[in-house]
């Protein structure tokens, strides 16, 4: 019956009011960032963010070009502006997260 008395008083010590609730929220972060698992070889969080910012910068290189006139002598503009954000995203990727 001590060592039971005992263990619940060091329980009592341990927990404290935002010990449980925090241990809950903070699970998942490290000191290396946010939580990433592989998914088909790419790791799943951080290729959605390096999309993002590829869609984000082929958009603004858009209006970029049309401000400035070269879209207009630009002939594949599809395949222009997709290569743009794919570059932009996979430069991203290995400036960011390394290779």
């Amino acid at each position: 019956m001590s060592k039971l008395y005992h263990f619940a008083a060091m329980l009592r010590l341990s927990i404290r009011p935002f010990g449980i609730s925090s241990a809950l929220l903070l699970g998942g972060c490290t000191v290396q960032g946010a939580p990433s698992f592989s998914l088909v070889g790419a790791y799943f969080p951080d290729w959605m963010l390096c999309g993002m910012i590829g869609i984000a910068a082929a958009v603004s290189l858009r209006v970029i070009f049309v401000l400035t006139g070269v879209d207009a002598i630009l002939s594949l503009r599809l395949f222009t502006y997709l290569s743009l954000g794919v570059i932009t995203a996979l430069l991203t990727w290995l400036i960011w997260f390394g290779p």
